[in-house]
């Protein structure tokens, strides 16, 4: 997916810090989305977990992190709106819900928990339908050569599996 931007959000409760705090910290997490080298994935954590009733992403949060050019998002949290999420953004979530609370953003760019997966700023990221893991920089030289590898070792089956006329003879 690509290289951390990380976040977290609360909406048990509603925030106690005034509405433009809020509202500005809010801008910061968008700036803040929309920095780093890219590619660039969301990696946000709800501190509400287990308990999380906020979809943060949704029909527009998902719109927006898009348009700032993040590859994708992976959350402990509620994502919403399944029915109207732009194409070509894959979400990884905690849950799917309805969005309820006060949704606001608590830290960013710090150090975040995601269903066990501890992702600091920057860190690089692979994501799909099973889960997500936090690729070591120190192997990141590496993992070009590992997936040429596999890719050349699953063809020697696949290209001819997918033949028209395959079959167990050939």
């Amino acid at each position: 997916m690509g290289f951390a931007r990380t976040a977290k959000i609360s909406g048990l409760a509603p925030p106690t810090e005034p509405d433009d705090v809020i509202r500005a910290r809010r801008m910061d997490y968008y700036r803040s989305m929309a920095g780093g080298e890219g590619p660039t994935a969301a990696i946000i954590e709800d501190v509400d977990f287990p308990n999380c009733i906020v979809g943060w992403l949704g029909e527009v949060n998902i719109a927006v992190h898009k348009g700032l050019g993040l590859s994708g998002a992976v959350t402990n949290g509620v994502m919403c709106d399944l029915d109207v999420l732009d194409d070509g953004f894959p979400v990884l979530a905690g849950s799917i819900g309805v969005s309820h609370g006060f949704v606001y953003v608590v830290e960013i760019g710090t150090p975040v928990d995601v269903m066990g997966i501890k992702v600091t700023q920057d860190d690089l990221i692979h994501a799909d339908r099973y889960g997500a893991l936090v690729i070591p920089s120190t192997i990141i030289s590496d993992v070009k050569l590992a997936i040429e590898t596999v890719i050349a070792n699953e063809s020697i089956f696949l290209e001819p599996a997918r033949e028209p006329d395959f079959d167990i003879k050939n």
